[in-house]
């Protein structure tokens, strides 16, 4: 697909979620390679998981932004506030917008669908509405690989029909995508969502099984694997993850005209997935390696003890996988850092956050 070159060089760049896992990494990025212009960022800081994770993440773009030629703006507020975000827009005026602020977690919509409704559509809503009435270069979005649902061809293709989630995360998610189209539609707006598979890395989210599991097993607790054991997942290296944003935000749908004289609409959808699906398994097996081997683990912990196979859980899916040939094609990336230099990189960073925690 014909891309429209966006030049992120002295620009307004507004980022939501920007101290989540995500948009952290995505924001410290752009703090070292855009040489002019001003990052937005906002968040609503709640407590979904402990919000000293995000205040940990912050400080580190505070850090960065402290000599970096780019200036940076955290405005704390949610994006389910049309108010603030109105106001926002109208302040700044950003050229480019990369909406990553979501209520995140398959099994937490199980029981709290309220959250997901106000932040995944409400919030959404906003966005599309304020690039609206403020037009911009490129909005780029968070979508999810939960959206394949159930489906059992793999690797999932944005060719392929996503009709049937089977969770209000996934469904909001799939909504995100269908409001983007219309307002790109309707709108002109140039729009790009990316469904992120299973991402992982350093400063994560502590809901994720990967992060979670690490928790357990240093208070000696046992961890829960799923579908006892039988699941594949395309993890996703977060440093990937945001290679592939920065470089789809910098290439635009191009705005174009059908056989029958009328725009079409300037959007797309990507998969970003490591396109390398891992036994749950053997993510495990490595996860205890390093985690022995950065020291936040005994060389003789009793790992057999501490794991128990179980049953899968509702919302979840048995594999996960990527065809991101089209990401390939169109920007010239396909993620590459795989499990064993993934994990080794989280072990390490959880061990000197544990240490500076206890310090």
């Amino acid at each position: 697909m014909s891309k429209t070159p966006v030049s992120l060089s002295g620009k307004t760049v507004l980022v939501t979620g920007s101290p989540g896992f995500i948009g952290a990494n995505l924001v410290l990025r752009l703090l070292r390679e855009m040489d002019s212009g001003v990052i937005v960022s906002l968040d609503s800081m709640n407590d979904y998981y402990d919000p000293a994770l995000k205040e940990y993440r912050l400080s580190l773009i505070e850090q960065a932004a402290a000599t970096s030629p780019v200036r940076h703006v955290f405005i704390r507020g949610s994006i389910a506030d049309k108010a603030l975000i109105e106001e926002v827009f109208s302040t700044w005026q950003p050229q480019v917008v990369v909406n990553l602020a979501a209520q995140a977690g398959v099994r937490y919509s199980i029981d709290h669908p309220d959250v997901y409704i106000e932040s995944n559509l409400i919030g959404f809503f906003n966005i599309l509405e304020a690039c609206r009435h403020h037009p911009v270069e490129h909005l780029v979005y968070a979508s999810s690989s939960s959206v394949y649902g159930g489906n059992k061809k793999v690797p999932f293709s944005t060719e392929d029909k996503v009709d049937n989630p089977v969770s209000l995360y996934a469904a909001t998610k799939k909504s995100n995508e269908l409001l983007a189209h219309s307002y790109a539609k309707l709108y002109r707006i140039p729009c790009t969502g990316l469904r992120f598979f299973t991402v992982y890395g350093p400063a994560g989210r502590p809901d994720m099984f990967y992060f979670s599991a690490t928790e357990k097993l240093v208070r000696g607790e046992t961890i829960s694997i799923f579908n006892y054991g039988n699941c594949k997942r395309d993890f996703t290296f977060v440093d990937d993850i945001v290679e592939g944003v920065l470089r789809v935000m910098q290439g635009a749908p191009e705005q174009r005209t059908g056989e029958d004289g009328l725009p079409l609409p300037p959007y797309a959808v990507y998969n970003i997935g490591g396109g390398t699906p891992e036994n749950l398994l053997d993510f495990v097996t490595v996860l205890q390696e390093e985690l022995v081997r950065a020291g936040v683990l005994p060389p003789d912990y009793d790992f057999e003890a501490h794991r128990r196979l179980v049953g899968m859980q509702p919302g979840d899916v048995p594999v996960t996988y990527a065809d991101s040939r089209a990401l390939e094609e169109d920007y010239g990336f396909r993620p590459s850092i795989g499990i064993r230099e993934g994990l080794r990189r989280f072990a390490q960073w959880y061990h000197d956050y544990r240490r500076g925690q206890n310090a």
